[in-house]
């Protein structure tokens, strides 16, 4: 393909929580680069994805589900939401169809304000239907398909299985078609301007998602505060904090006799190793931080990722 009709550019995935935009994200990729979990809003920042190929450079930025909670933290949250769409050339609504054939009263709840906000877009917008994999009848998505033609007139809507990957190569073909022309903004090897260390920790921070049942898991942060490249011994040595909102978390975190924490890094250290290619020394800290959510330095620093554009 001659340079001239090379096509590159952004586009922005969003949605309400657990929509399963993470999932897709990882699935068009060919790689995990954004941790997933069965709980919402485990997505606080905004993760940029790069699918390379000989047609196009497709930039993906994953981002925080748009949700109604309050504070500090759910204000960085929807800043990085909001910063991502300002950034597309092709907007990408992610919406999960099971609960919305389940609970058709909260399509307007949830959508109807992304949907007023959007009225007047000109950019290309493809709706992702997720979740179609749970519905062995298919029939049962036509109410839903046609109410978001009616909410959405002017997007083309695109039902899709994220976890089985069902009709992701159509997908990533209409995704393609709608880039503007242009070079790649990235190297072809590239696929995520996100740090490793950052990468780390959001690993570390989905097993503990994964471990709590209760809601501490959004109560806590995690910071890398070593890494050091030990050559003598050919591994990567890693210092994480755990910090969490009250005392009483601490132990929960920690678990009885140390379980809960020894299998967070057990299982943190065997992602980390495949993400670095080698070995890792891993030891993790929890440390109180009392009402961390609310102190808006130390979330800043939490959400915030470096500017590529």
């Amino acid at each position: 393909m001659t340079a001239q009709h090379y096509r590159c550019g952004w586009v922005a995935l969003m949605g309400p929580p657990n929509a399963g935009k993470s999932t897709l994200l990882n699935a068009l990729l060919g790689q995990k680069i954004t941790i997933v979990t069965p709980k919402p809003q485990t997505t606080r920042n905004q993760i940029v994805g790069i699918h390379t190929d000989e047609a196009a450079q497709t930039i993906f930025m994953d981002t925080p589900g748009l949700s109604q909670v309050r504070g500090r933290l759910s204000k960085a949250m929807l800043q990085a939401v909001w910063q991502s769409l300002n950034q597309a050339d092709v907007i990408m609504p992610v919406l999960d169809s099971h609960l919305y054939i389940r609970h058709p009263e909260y399509l307007e709840r949830d959508l109807a304000p992304v949907a007023e906000a959007l009225a007047s877009e000109e950019r290309p917008m493809i709706v992702v239907v997720n979740k179609v994999d749970l519905f062995a009848d298919k029939s049962r998505m036509l109410p839903l398909l046609t109410r978001l033609s009616e909410m959405w007139p002017t997007a083309e809507i695109f039902p899709v299985s994220a976890l089985m990957k069902d009709g992701l190569p159509a997908l990533m073909e209409l995704v393609r078609s709608r880039l503007p022309e242009g070079e790649a903004q990235f190297p072809e090897d590239q696929i995520s301007t996100a740090p490793v260390r950052f990468m780390a920790a959001e690993i570390i921070r989905e097993k503990l998602f994964l471990q709590l049942r209760q809601e501490v898991p959004y109560c806590i942060a995690v910071e890398v505060e070593h890494w050091e490249e030990d050559e003598a011994r050919g591994q990567t040595v890693i210092h994480a904090v755990i910090y969490v909102a009250r005392p009483m978390h601490k132990g929960m975190v920690i678990g009885k006799g140390g379980k809960v924490l020894k299998q967070v890094g057990m299982e943190a250290r065997k992602d980390i190793q495949e993400l670095l290619g080698g070995k890792v020394h891993l030891e993790l800290w929890v440390k109180v931080r009392e009402n961390w959510t609310e102190d808006p330095a130390f979330v800043q620093e939490l959400t915030r990722i470096e500017e590529v554009r």
